[in-house]
């Protein structure tokens, strides 16, 4: 393997440092800063070794271990990029992955939090912790990173300083940085998910790709029909959280979203009605699986792979290119992406999915950290060229290969030997493949989605308007505790009743009861304080 280019400037950066000391007085300027802004420049990589600490001797990392990782791999010290990073910086990590799926993650990170006993790291999203991260840090959980990021993160601060609107997402109204981010380097990163359908099945009954709810409800009516009456559509409820596939067309999402500059609650407007119309219908017709409610991974697998599910809404990856590759010895099993559905012919869709550069996703230094700058120059290094392509592609010669100055992908990871489906290949060299605190590159996904399939469904799925989109606005400390206060009996209130109204077990003439039961739990004081942070998010 390759002596490291950090190593080998190390003598040299030592002797430029020690220069830049004495001169400080004189000019004022960084020690070892860069004016040259171009990150494919030598100066660049420099710049990860110029800050006045080294790299940590040990950290602890805590963060939910992904499932294409999980499924070669008892922690992230067992990946190839991580062992390389340990040899680049010199720095081994005590990586702590809480078990389960969502809400048992949530429960232990809580009870980790209330025990005071905190690990150096934290990686989540932060936008969904209770109260928000400014509390976070006013409560002295995590600590405020803009002034070590001035001072030992000369990458980052880099980046953030060229693309202002991807550093006003990352900043909160009290202009607070928590994290590390992970940030969609490009707009072709930011769609990812929508419906999908079995094009051989189409082909079978003499029907189009459906592009209206009208002729979605057709082709299900038919799948049935010639599928010995199984219930060929799934859609989860965290489906319908992830994008807005069938519920858009009637013009609201699921949750908050602006029009005409006020925020409103989907969930609480007449569309919604009209949507659990559509799903308690489709229900009752035995189109959508009864077992939607409690879908998991490994039931979708299989029913997908047998042939009862004919249509559910999923990514690009994990949904085409996953069915895709486990049904490779069918050559009749073909997947396809349709757009999202409208209720008329030719209109554009008005929502679909689509995520912001920055999500919330992100790595932030704990009030337990002895060594707080040091992490700081740690985390920095994924944002450097080094780092970037170590986080998005690997390891130089193993996992890809410069090919006219662009890292391909090598047959480790698209053509694995032990058979490892591309993902969990992908899992094994980088995180580009999920997510985590570096800027994930499009050259990635190019060559992540293979399949003709896969191209297109971007195309399909980037077609929804989604201008009322709410951006990722962060409510004050105060607002976020009255929010979690509120949309923590809400949320659970509203699932329950979706899944009541679209199985019939309660019936829709009292929706507007319903409604009356949100607003009587405080639906419209956290309308009025996101509406206060959308002014504020604009005015930064």
């Amino acid at each position: 393997m390759k002596t490291s280019k950090i190593n080998r400037l190390r003598p040299m950066l030592t002797v430029l440092t020690l220069l830049a000391v004495l001169l400080t007085g004189c000019s004022g300027n960084n020690p070892g800063g860069s004016d040259n802004n171009e990150p494919e420049q030598p100066e660049a990589s420099a710049s990860v070794e110029t800050g006045e600490v080294d790299f940590p001797e040990s950290l602890s990392y805590w963060v939910g271990l992904n499932a294409n990782a999980a499924a070669t791999m008892t922690n992230l010290g067992e990946s190839k990029m991580y062992q390389e990073l340990e040899r680049i910086t010199g720095t081994k990590v005590e990586w702590l992955h809480p078990s389960g799926d969502g809400a048992q993650i949530e429960e232990q990170f809580n009870l980790m939090l209330a025990s005071k006993k905190l690990p150096d790291v934290i990686e989540r999203n932060w936008f969904s912790v209770s109260r928000g991260p400014d509390d976070a840090i006013n409560s002295g959980t995590i600590l405020r990173l803009n002034e070590l990021i001035d001072k030992h993160a000369p990458n980052l601060k880099r980046y953030l300083d060229e693309n202002p609107e991807v550093k006003k997402m990352v900043m909160t109204d009290e202009g607070n940085i928590y994290s590390f981010p992970f940030i969609r380097g490009h707009e072709k990163l930011n769609v990812f998910f929508g419906p999908i359908i079995r094009k051989d099945w189409l082909d079978k009954a003499g029907l189009e790709v459906p592009t209206t709810i009208e002729e979605w409800e057709a082709a299900l009516i038919k799948f049935k029909e010639m599928n010995n009456g199984e219930p060929p559509f799934m859609q989860t409820i965290s489906d319908l959280k992830i994008g807005h596939a069938f519920i858009g067309a009637y013009g609201i999402p699921l949750e908050f979203y602006v029009e005409d500059g006020q925020v409103k609650y989907g969930s609480m407007q007449p569309q919604y009605k009209d949507y659990l119309t559509l799903m308690n219908r489709w229900y009752e017709m035995g189109l959508l699986d009864p077992e939607f409610a409690a879908m998991d991974t490994q039931l979708r697998d299989s029913k997908t792979t047998t042939g009862k599910i004919l249509a559910f809404v999923g990514y690009t990856g994990s949904g085409i290119g996953k069915y895709m590759g486990l049904m490779e010895n069918d050559p009749e099993f073909e997947l396809v992406s349709a757009p999202y559905p409208t209720l008329n012919e030719g209109d554009i869709p008005l929502w679909g999915q689509k995520d912001f550069p920055y999500t919330g996703i992100g790595a932030a230094i704990t009030t337990s950290a002895k060594n707080p700058e040091q992490i700081v120059k740690w985390l920095d290094y994924a944002y450097s060229p080094e780092g970037h392509n170590l986080f998005n592609f690997g390891i130089e010669g193993e996992s890809y290969e410069l090919v006219d100055g662009k890292p391909a992908y090598t047959d480790v990871i698209l053509n694995n030997p032990d058979d490892l489906p591309v993902t969990q290949a992908m899992a094994q060299y980088q995180r580009a493949v999920y997510n985590g605190p570096f800027i994930q590159d499009p050259g990635y996904i190019e060559q992540y989605l293979v399949l003709p399939s896969q191209q297109e469904a971007l195309v399909n799925w980037e077609k929804a308007d989604n201008s009322m989109r709410l951006p990722m606005v962060t409510p004050t400390a105060e607002e976020s505790r009255k929010i979690a206060s509120i949309m923590t009996d809400l949320n659970v209130y509203h699932e329950e009743m979706m899944l009541r109204f679209i199985m019939g077990s309660k019936p829709l003439s009292e929706f507007e009861e319903y409604v009356e039961t949100l607003k009587a739990m405080g639906i419209e004081e956290v309308i009025k304080i996101r509406q206060a942070a959308l002014e504020r998010f604009d005015q930064r």
